[in-house]
């Protein structure tokens, strides 16, 4: 072990130990804890688009693609917590700047920021369409309040989302530690779960019935305008499974740091399996209509009062899910805005007047962003293609390719070399297949 000298003139370690005590942070978060807001980030949104990438992919491809990205999730999260060991970095802005300096640190977190803001905004555009509807096309999809109360100005996006932000979301963000999440998120999964499940037995009753849609187990090349819109589907996983914004704000609290490996791994295994049964039981029940947003496809959905009942229980229970996942999102960017702008200021959560100005300035540059652009592939398309793409693959790869600390192995150079070129590629291609659709 290095040793060196403190400014006392005592013998150190240099680096920490990685066996050693020092790395049981006392009184830290639990093991579940990790587990349930790592998972919490990883269903968030995406999960809600899965189906419409089904739609487009075929079954066999779309379980695959699931796949493939989170095999990469997994040993990139693997990458970053191996060197934010060796380089003590408590923050991802931290770790590339031991490996970038000052620019890789502003790249993160500038990444960090688009890609959060615009999943923020996602949750709230999802429960704006949960509550108040929207419309595709010429097709108008009544939300949860129309349909119980009728329309009026009260009960439309603005208002209701404004509701939604000021006495359910306001008291959470306003959480000053991560692992106090731990039970919001555990409710968020649960309700999940309880999503999935209902939409399970909704499609068993569909195929007792025989009213379940015709499924495609690849992809329909007819129907396609261009092969290449198949890879506008790969950042809606990456969306999705991408979590390695939270990554260094869990693993901080976490009891004991060497654990974090284990609590992505059962994260990963959960939330596969949730994608898998979504993605399934979504296109199983409304084929080729799924839309985007798949919760509008449950808009009166059944022509029998239990339907209708069972219809809205899905809807307003991944309503009150994503609630609860967005304080844990901009727990990461809001502290990634404040060590940006006030990086030699004291730590964001002893500043009240600083947390509560910042935490309500983001809630109110998403809730108004929520309502000028309620729509959410384009975000998804976006932040996929660009900037979740450098936080999950690109920037841990050229932390492996940069090898400061002299540890990367020729299998970890030839790994990481593979998940650049791979996310270069896809997201080019979806960026140019976006932007030619774009102009038709």
């Amino acid at each position: 072990m290095k040793l060196t000298k403190n400014d006392t003139g005592e013998i150190v370690p240099l680096l920490p130990d990685i066996g050693s005590s020092e790395n049981v942070t006392t009184n830290g978060a639990s093991f579940s804890g990790a587990v349930l807001n790592i998972s919490t980030t990883m269903i968030g949104a995406g999960i809600m688009s899965i189906p419409a990438t089904i739609k487009v992919l075929g079954i066999v491809p779309g379980f695959i693609a699931i796949l493939a990205v989170a095999f990469l999730v997994e040993v990139t999260v693997e990458f970053m917590l191996r060197y934010s060991q060796l380089g003590r970095a408590a923050t991802y802005a931290g770790l590339m700047g031991v490996s970038f300096g000052s620019l890789g640190s502003l790249a993160v977190q500038i990444c960090v920021i688009i890609t959060n803001l615009g999943c923020l905004i996602i949750y709230l555009i999802i429960i704006g369409d949960v509550l108040c509807g929207n419309q595709s096309g010429e097709a108008l999809h009544l939300g949860v309040l129309q349909e119980w109360l009728g329309i009026h100005w009260w009960n439309s996006r603005a208002y209701a989302l404004l509701f939604i932000v000021l006495f359910a979301m306001l008291p959470v963000v306003l959480l000053r530690r991560v692992d106090s999440l731990k039970y919001t998120s555990g409710i968020s999964i649960l309700l999940a779960v309880v999503f999935i499940a209902i939409c399970s037995a909704m499609a068993i009753y569909a195929m007792w019935q025989n009213k379940t849609q015709k499924l495609r187990l690849f992809p329909d090349f007819a129907n396609l305008t261009s092969k290449l819109d198949l890879f506008t589907t790969i950042p809606v996983f990456v969306t999705g499974l991408g979590f390695h914004i939270n990554v260094h704000p869990i693993r901080a609290e976490l009891g004991k740091t060497s654990d974090m490996n284990s609590a992505v791994r059962i994260s990963l295994i959960i939330c596969v399996a949730l994608y898998f049964a979504i993605g399934f039981i979504g296109y199983l029940l409304f084929g080729d209509s799924v839309m985007a947003d798949i919760l509008v496809n449950f808009d009166q959905n059944s022509n029998t009062p239990i339907g209708r009942l069972l219809d809205d229980i899905v809807r307003l229970s991944y309503a009150v899910h994503l609630i609860f996942v967005y304080p844990v999102m901009n727990f990461s960017l809001r502290a990634n805005i404040d060590e940006l702008l006030f990086p030699k200021r004291p730590i964001l959560a002893m500043d009240t007047t600083r947390f509560v100005s910042l935490t309500c300035a983001l809630l109110a540059a998403t809730y108004t962003t929520a309502i000028a652009i309620p729509n959410i592939w384009y975000f998804f398309q976006f932040m996929g293609s660009t900037t979740i793409v450098c936080l999950s693959f690109i920037f841990p790869g050229l932390i492996i390719l940069r090898d400061v600390h002299g540890i990367s192995t020729t299998r970890d150079k030839i790994m990481a070399g593979s998940v650049i070129f791979l996310a270069v590629v896809t997201s080019s291609i979806a960026i140019y297949t976006n932007l030619q659709s774009s102009k038709k």
